[in-house]
């Protein structure tokens, strides 16, 4: 049988971004999102940017699709505002032993992740982990037909395999997002679901409102593994 093909996330899947790297984000993306959705002259609301951020999340798997569809936002103005950060390096916090993990997971591993290119190999280089993947696909190479198409799309998976010239059983995500792994699944790809970071993630909570925090306790149907971290994964190859 082929040795698997690895499909990682990085965002709360290799690292925790929650901690301070996705508030840093979302306060990026709203100031500039108040700029455009401003009048000119006033900016707008913090409730009409959240609003309109979250909904566009929801929609598109990305806010940044909506403000390109419903804004005329260029791409590249978009992530680099969004991604202004101090200090990154201070910003990371990662567990330890995740390249003695990938060494250990056999076959090819690329990184697919909706992050900007500069952003994602800066976060890359900083945790020792780039020279374990052997491709590396940030946002901006997420088109299909000309068409930015990032995660959770199954244009998007299924342009990937084709050129991987992979199955979709050869293939494993490993992500903390639910709709893409759902996506993954449809395809026939197996998943894997990584849990740790999610009851701290912002977006999540936002988007629960006044409602409970959802539990992470229960593998949903399109899950093949559940771990809470990714460090679990060599334990759980059986089942992959």
């Amino acid at each position: 049988m082929p040795k698997p093909i690895w499909l990682f996330d990085l965002d709360n899947t290799l690292h925790n971004a929650s901690h301070a790297i996705f508030p840093a984000i979302n306060a990026n993306m709203n100031a500039f999102m108040a700029k455009v959705l401003g009048d000119g002259e006033t900016l707008a609301d913090a409730d009409t940017v959240n609003a309109a951020r979250l909904a566009y999340w929801k929609r598109y798997g990305a806010t940044l699709i909506g403000m390109i569809k419903h804004h005329n936002v260029r791409m590249e103005d978009f992530l680099h505002e969004a991604h202004q950060f101090d200090n990154l390096a201070e910003m990371i916090r990662a567990e330890r032993g995740l390249a003695r993990l990938l060494k250990r997971l056999p076959g090819r591993k690329i990184l697919l992740t909706n992050g900007p290119r500069r952003y994602s190999q800066e976060v890359m280089r900083h945790l020792g982990l780039h020279r374990h993947f052997a491709r590396h696909i940030a946002i901006e190479s997420m088109t299909v037909h000309r068409q930015l198409r990032p995660k959770p799309s199954r244009l998007l998976l299924r342009k990937l395999m084709a050129r991987e010239r992979a199955t979709p059983r050869q293939c494993v995500l490993v992500e903390d997002t639910a709709v893409t792994l759902k996506a993954a699944k449809a395809l026939g790809m197996r998943t894997a679901w990584v849990t740790q970071y999610l009851a701290t993630n912002p977006n999540l909570r936002q988007t629960a409102g006044n409602l409970p925090q959802p539990a992470f306790t229960k593998r949903p149907f399109y899950v093949d593994v559940k771990v809470k971290s990714v460090t679990k994964l060599p334990a759980m190859l059986h089942r992959l």
